[in-house]
């Protein structure tokens, strides 16, 4: 069966939006969805269905307000889109700590005045490959106080943006073989 790799958007930063894995899992494996595992406490699911992307994206965010009461944002890629990711990576040259490697995934495409503010964004040592979908960021010296962060992690980008380094980008496809082995 195919997986599907769920990205909740902020959730477990600070006191808001609080979301245990074990009760995400049981949500989401009580609503049909086959296979369903959790990485780490920042909203990473891997499930598999037959369903396509928009209607596994659809159900997981009505599973989790009527579940866990909880209005949130995510994005969903299969196991191939996020292959596609990983076999992309233009920044892999370059970027040698893969936690401050990024990616951020977004629900559409952005629109041509937003990708030139990103691209402006990048300062100094930074760098940023705009591909589709993802937006792949290279932050050698910090993301904190990177200013081009802070733009890919608010709310004006203008659709939904949620980012995992690279570490949990690879270990995402990892999980996601597994689930549709």
């Amino acid at each position: 069966m195919p997986a599907h790799v769920v990205l909740l958007r902020g959730i477990n930063i600070g006191a808001r939006n609080r979301v245990s894995m074990p009760e995400l899992r049981d949500a989401l494996t009580g609503a049909g969805f086959d296979d369903v595992r959790t990485y780490v406490q920042s909203g990473n699911v891997v499930l598999s269905s037959r369903k396509a992307a928009e209607s596994v994206a659809r159900e997981c965010r009505d599973v989790i307000a009527e579940k866990l009461g909880l209005e949130l944002d995510l994005v969903v890629r299969t196991r191939d889109e996020l292959a596609e990711v990983v076999r992309r990576d233009p920044l892999g040259g370059v970027a040698e700590n893969p936690k401050r490697y990024q990616v951020t995934f977004l629900s559409a495409e952005l629109d041509a005045e937003v990708v030139r503010k990103v691209e402006a964004a990048a300062v100094e040592r930074e760098q940023v490959v705009i591909d589709g979908r993802e937006v792949y960021a290279w932050h050698p010296d910090t993301i904190a106080r990177s200013k081009l962060w802070t733009l890919l992690a608010g709310p004006k980008l203008g659709v939904t943006a949620t980012a995992r380094n690279w570490t949990t980008v690879t270990k995402l496809l990892e999980l996601a073989d597994e689930v549709s082995r």
